[in-house]
């Protein structure tokens, strides 16, 4: 008689219907450049394709959040940092913190002052679900943050 293997005993357990998905976390820190703000954009969808996640929106809303920290959020000798979390269910949360934590974005009027800048989260508002800022981690920092849905960009 052979002594059964692990493989071979059936101890009534049940593989899932679905894969479970664990939270997924990215984040690191880049120079307050224009090749900051592009590197920005390019680790986003390398990020994203390696959790076969939707990129299209959010990479619209990384390019947007990374150029206002680049040219906004400045202060000499400090990064801005990149944050991606992809939670159970696909939905990412993008966070953008910089150094200029007195300078809170805001929406401008489109038609309103003539102004060029200012429209950039007139497309992360189109592209996300939800956007806010908050002050901190540190004194004199902000995050501004975005969250986009996996079908986003589907009719």
């Amino acid at each position: 008689m052979q002594a059964a293997t692990l493989s071979d005993v059936n101890y009534g357990i049940q593989a899932p219907a679905q894969p479970v998905l664990a939270a997924r976390h990215f984040t690191i820190l880049l120079s307050v450049t224009r090749r900051g703000a592009r590197l920005a954009r390019l680790l986003t969808e390398r990020q994203l394709v390696e959790w076969e996640a939707e990129s299209e929106p959010a990479l619209q809303v990384v390019a947007e959040l990374a150029a206002n920290a680049v040219f906004h959020g400045r202060v000499p000798g400090r990064d801005f940092r990149l944050t991606l979390r992809l939670d159970e269910v696909g939905v990412l949360r993008v966070e953008v913190t910089d150094a200029r934590g007195d300078r809170h974005p805001r929406i401008k009027d489109p038609v309103g002052d003539g102004e060029e800048s200012g429209r950039g989260l007139l497309l992360v508002a189109a592209y996300a679900d939800g956007w806010g800022v908050v002050d901190g981690p540190g004194p004199g920092c902000k995050t501004v943050w975005a969250e986009v849905r996996p079908d986003r960009g589907r009719t």
